[in-house]
């Protein structure tokens, strides 16, 4: 099967033109980014003008501030208490962040650009060839929240196939994968946990610290063992004796097991401009774009011109046909632009209403209950576009509502169906989570086993360790970690 899908998109594979090119970079930048971009094209293209009378109202600059990251691991916690921090019997790591998703909405314009946002930038400034810099972003819009890629090369070399008509192979995208592991957050673009730890240690200077080499050795040698925490097994396969094992394992877990969920500091706050606004009139949800995604573009009248008088010449000076020939690449640019920037702002409406649409119930309240399950796919089968496409428009943008500004990706959700048969979205269930904890009697801290419980009490019948993966998304430690005395 596998071989006829290859042959079959190999017939149907065709090179990508500059304009489509043109529109897949402007589709996938935010407001901030498109300004920047648009600027930069009025700079670079005297053919294209921008017809604003005046200056419009801007957002007002950030103010510069200091800040710096709290460390997310404690220096002095207990060996074993650090090993055991993934789930109630099952090896892992914590991070000790003071963090949650209900606070990052809350505080939106005081957000740190994003993992995202920053690998993109980071490739912009690696990758000069455009086919490379266009499969270097796919692959960053693959990689998750917390920072890993999980999906396999494969199954990217397809999708790139059959919905961009682009063809690459696999050893193409691991060499350039290879070098997004090089960006900062170190660890980014893992395919596992094993990975994701190595790559943050090849990072490091080891110098004169042998527990940085015995790091190493454990995670690449004795990985199952440790995650299992059997201790003397690693002692015994790798010679060494307890404070040996306790030095490198002290620097393992000054690592970051979730190099995407940690904030990138980029030197200075960034601040967060709403793409689009849903504004409730009686009723009656009305989406709207910010304008500063919708420039008044005119193709040069100069230029025009200019060119129109040469072809209408009886005779066509030698001398000029250089100089015509500039002008006419320009003018074709200025066109393709112009072509773009509206093809971007209506593939951006037309995504943002469908969500809208979907979600009705929670623009109407702002109750995150009633958001339904909705899934790329979702979307993309509503507006007649593909799944990449959509991804381009959630990544890295954001809708102001009266109950707050929310990312897009906050409304895409996977779906549960609870004992009366109705699907609900998993947002629901880590809500319920969430309030559970919350009032949860510290010194006796509710398990995964008993939230499952809990859960069930209320019609949803969930397995012990997707409780544990929801907890962990909400960036809530195990139980034994919020006990009190």
């Amino acid at each position: 099967m596998s071989s006829l899908k290859q042959n079959l998109s190999q017939k149907m594979l065709q090179k990508l033109s500059p304009q489509q090119i043109q529109f897949i970079k402007l589709l996938q930048l935010n407001t901030q980014d498109f300004e920047e971009k648009l600027e930069q094209e009025l700079l670079d293209n005297p053919a294209l003008e921008d017809q604003k009378n005046g200056e419009e109202e801007r957002f007002e600059d950030a103010p510069e501030e200091e800040f710096s990251d709290e460390d997310y691991l404690k220096d002095d916690v207990d060996i074993n208490e650090l090993l055991n921090a993934g789930g109630d019997d099952e090896g892992g790591f914590h991070l000790n962040e003071d963090y949650s998703n209900e606070e990052q909405r809350d505080s939106p314009l005081a957000s740190q650009s994003t993992f995202q946002e920053y690998l993109m930038e980071q490739a912009r400034a690696t990758f000069f060839n455009d086919a490379d810099l266009l499969l270097a972003i796919h692959l960053i819009n693959s990689i998750e929240e917390d920072g890993y890629l999980r999906r396999e090369l494969r199954s990217i070399v397809n999708d790139l196939a059959f919905n961009e008509n682009i063809q690459t192979t696999e050893d193409h995208l691991e060499r350039l994968l290879i070098k997004i592991q090089n960006f900062d957050p170190a660890g980014i673009g893992a395919r596992d946990l094993q990975e994701c730890l190595l790559l943050q240690l090849y990072k490091k200077d080891y110098g004169d610290n042998p527990a940085l080499t015995l790091a190493e050795t454990i995670i690449s040698e004795q990985m199952e063992a440790f995650s299992k925490k059997h201790y003397d097994k690693i002692k015994r396969s790798l010679k060494i004796d307890d404070d040996q094992l306790k030095s490198a394992i002290a620097e393992i877990v000054k690592l970051n097991p979730k190099p995407g969920e940690t904030g990138v500091s980029t030197g200075k706050t960034q601040y967060i401009v709403p793409d689009f606004t849903v504004n409730n009139t009686d009723g009656v949800l009305e989406v709207s774009l910010n304008s500063r995604n919708a420039p008044d573009l005119r193709i040069s009248a100069a230029y025009s011109e200019t060119l129109k008088a040469y072809e209408n010449a009886p005779v066509k000076a030698q001398s000029l046909r250089d100089a015509v020939q500039y002008i006419k690449q320009k003018l074709d640019g200025a066109k393709w632009f112009i072509d773009s920037v509206k093809q971007r702002q209506n593939t951006l409406m037309s995504t943002m209403e469908a969500i809208v649409q979907r979600q009705r119930e929670f623009f109407a309240d702002g109750d995150e209950t009633k958001l339904k399950p909705m899934i790329l796919k979702d979307i993309a089968n509503q507006v007649g576009l593909d799944i990449s496409t959509i991804s381009r428009v959630a990544n890295s943008k954001y809708v102001e509502t009266t109950f707050g500004i929310f990312p897009l990706k906050f409304f895409f959700s996977e779906g549960i169906v609870n004992d009366d048969g109705e699907e609900v979205s998993n947002r629901e269930i880590k809500k319920i989570l969430s309030n559970a904890i919350e009032a949860e009697n510290k010194k006796k801290p509710l398990t995964d086993e008993a939230l499952m419980d809990l859960l069930k009490e209320k019609g949803y019948n969930i397995a012990r360790r997707t409780v544990a993966k929801y907890r962990e998304q909400l960036n809530i430690p195990v139980a034994r970690l919020r006990k009190e005395l």
